[in-house]
């Protein structure tokens, strides 16, 4: 699994050198060409290295007539030189070839598997698009969605059932929207509408990409139920349970490979993913390859958040984030004689895949006057100073800010936040409330190694922790220790941001066991010694929290910028917390980071939007 990396657009100046795996694999593509020019080398070590840090394919033109920073000086050909140069090779092919490399007419170099996950998914993405779903009775969805209301005022637009209309009458349909928008109970509302509208019986697949994220929906299903009670009975066919995409799929273990896939499609008419920002470009392609063509896909997550950890920012490239669309005069008219509400439109835009997506506005989680809510939107917009100001403002009782000076002092006041933060889950009996209190509050931060990084706050935390009494750290394995889990175990069904507490299990012997909970709600007992490689969780990397919510969160800052801080790690860290924000570090660093924007390259934007 690779490591949390994030990349920003990149100057001449802060081009970093290569990895080993780098130079190996331009050595392999290199040795299978008869072309053993450097420029080959060159777009070859470029092209891992942008898929490790994230990307899709890598932009030549990025990178075209400047010199690599290192040890190994390399100076890059002009783009011209460079595209005649590697093009006359065997191994690099154009769209549609069969070669390890492919280069597309806009000078975007791709890993073969990589064009292809983002070709299918384009593929898939289009079709939807494009299909006007007719099984529904409009006459009937009319009825029934004018009947129910989605609690907002008059003369305000009701984004939820917009989003019904679209997930009723399209192929796709994406509901973003921050936190406490009502994604889930929008969710909940559409697989109610579409099993009592649909002309035959309709099979729904609930998933997420984690394990945690998938437990999360499937408790968010349970509490909307009751609104769609009908003589105290729910709708027959609402999934009473959630399940991770490679559950799903049905994941070979030690193979890359599922047991769905387009030659053995899943038979679900609905397929709806929760949290789909953080589901990576393979991800998603291997999930629509193995749809049936006249399924639907429901995405459903906050466009504005960090991307997936592995390769690509798929949700923020379907949304086009930053870019503002209006929607076709076909599908406002349609939205306005299913549902009445008036959405606007614009004459010279067509149908097309602005009409498959709705943006919830409203929060019901946070007033638009609280804290939260107010620098959320003040990070996520680039505001650096209004959301600093907001910050320090006394006027706002559910965000904080303190000036950090240096990591000695940080122990120091970390230690009353810490013992108030933890005390309570370290001295529950019972496991599940064990869970719950450790669930009420997390310290964050951007970074995995260093002095303010995940490994050297976790062992600050510890300190803290066994100097009152409260944890005993004198063996590796000791009771109440928070696990998350860093490597996927397919044998073991547990994968990489997996949350689990070591306990004491059985009235006698009081075995050490570590607990998990399953994304059916269960929790799973594994001895420690069959764990796969984890790190302790008092502490957790912004990366790895993304699919969580805390009632209380702390981000540390480092003392130093970072490529990895940026506005959308900012606005991850603040919109996981449900009451309260706390954010420690240097003015000058917080600034910096809502400054920037994280940028990942593909060409899945370009296809759907340009």
């Amino acid at each position: 699994m690779r490591a949390d990396v994030t990349h920003v657009t990149m100057t001449g100046q802060d081009i970093a050198a290569f990895e080993a795996i780098d130079i190996q694999f331009a050595r392999f593509i290199q040795s299978l060409s008869s072309n053993k020019h450097s420029h080959l080398f060159l777009a070859a070590a470029l092209v891992s290295k942008a898929t490790r840090e994230g990307h899709v394919c890598l932009k030549l033109e990025e990178y075209a007539g400047k010199r690599l920073a290192g040890d190994n000086s390399f100076e890059c050909p002009g783009l011209r030189e460079w595209v005649e140069n590697i093009v006359s090779s065997s191994v690099v092919g154009r769209p549609g070839e069969f070669r390890p490399l492919i280069l597309d007419e806009s000078f975007r170099l791709y890993m073969w598997r990589y064009w292809d996950y983002e070709a299918r998914l384009i593929e898939s993405i289009r079709l939807r698009v494009s299909k006007n779903m007719d099984d529904i009775d409009p006459i009937l969805a009319k009825e029934m969605l004018r009947g129910s209301s989605g609690g907002e005022l008059a003369g305000q637009v009701d984004w939820q059932k917009v989003a019904i209309v679209c997930s009723m009458f399209k192929g796709l349909c994406v509901i973003s929207g921050g936190p406490g928008t009502g994604k889930t109970t929008t969710a909940a509302r559409i697989m109610a509408m579409l099993i009592g509208l649909r002309k035959k019986d309709t099979s729904i697949a609930l998933c997420a990409p984690t394990g945690k994220a998938a437990a999360r929906l499937k408790d968010a299903i349970d509490m909307v139920k009751a609104e769609f009670v009908e003589g105290n009975r729910v709708p027959p066919g609402i999934p009473d349970k959630a399940t991770t995409i490679h559950r799903l799929l049905g994941y070979i273990p030690g193979s890359p490979y599922f047991i769905h896939d387009q030659t053995n499609p899943l038979s679900h008419d609905v397929v709806v993913v929760d949290e789909s920002s953080m589901v990576d470009i393979a991800l998603l392609s291997k999930l629509v390859q193995a749809m049936k063509t006249d399924a639907r896909l429901i995405l459903i997550g906050d466009k504005d958040q960090l991307a997936s950890v592995e390769s690509g920012a798929v949700l923020g490239d379907i949304c086009d984030t930053g870019i503002s669309h209006p929607y076709s005069r076909a599908f406002s008219s349609l939205v306005s004689n299913i549902s009445g509400q008036n959405i606007g439109f614009d004459d010279n835009v067509k149908p097309g895949i602005q009409d498959s997506i709705v943006h919830l506005e409203k929060s019901y989680r946070f007033s638009s006057r609280s804290g939260i809510a107010a620098l959320s939107r003040a990070v996520i917009t680039g505001k650096s100073e209004d959301a600093l100001k907001i910050l320090l403002s006394e006027g706002f009782k559910d965000v904080e800010w303190k000036d950090i000076d240096d990591l000695r002092s940080l122990e120091n006041i970390l230690e009353p936040m810490v013992i108030a933060g933890y005390s309570l889950y370290l001295n529950s009996e019972n496991p599940y409330d064990a869970f719950n209190l450790f669930d009420t509050f997390r310290i964050l931060t951007p970074l995995r190694e260093g002095p303010f990084g995940v490994k050297m706050l976790n062992a600050m935390i510890e300190n803290i922790l066994s100097g009152h009494g409260l944890i005993e750290t004198s063996r590796a394995i000791y009771p109440y220790l928070p696990l998350l889990i860093t490597r996927n175990d397919y044998n073991l069904h547990l994968f990489n941001g997996d949350v689990g507490i070591i306990m004491p299990i059985g009235d006698k012997d009081k075995r050490l066991m570590a607990l998990f909970r399953s994304d059916r709600g269960e929790l799973r007992h594994v001895p420690p010694a069959r764990l796969p490689e984890y790190e302790h969780g008092y502490v957790m990397s912004v990366h790895k929290s993304q699919g969580s919510e805390f009632d209380s969160v702390l981000l540390v800052l480092p003392l130093k910028d970072a490529p990895v801080l940026t506005r959308e790690l900012i606005y991850t860290a603040i919109t996981r917390a449900k009451k309260r924000v706390a954010i420690w570090g240097t003015r000058d660093v917080f600034k910096a980071a809502v400054g920037k924007r994280i940028e990942r390259n593909s060409g899945l934007r370009d296809a759907l939007w340009r």
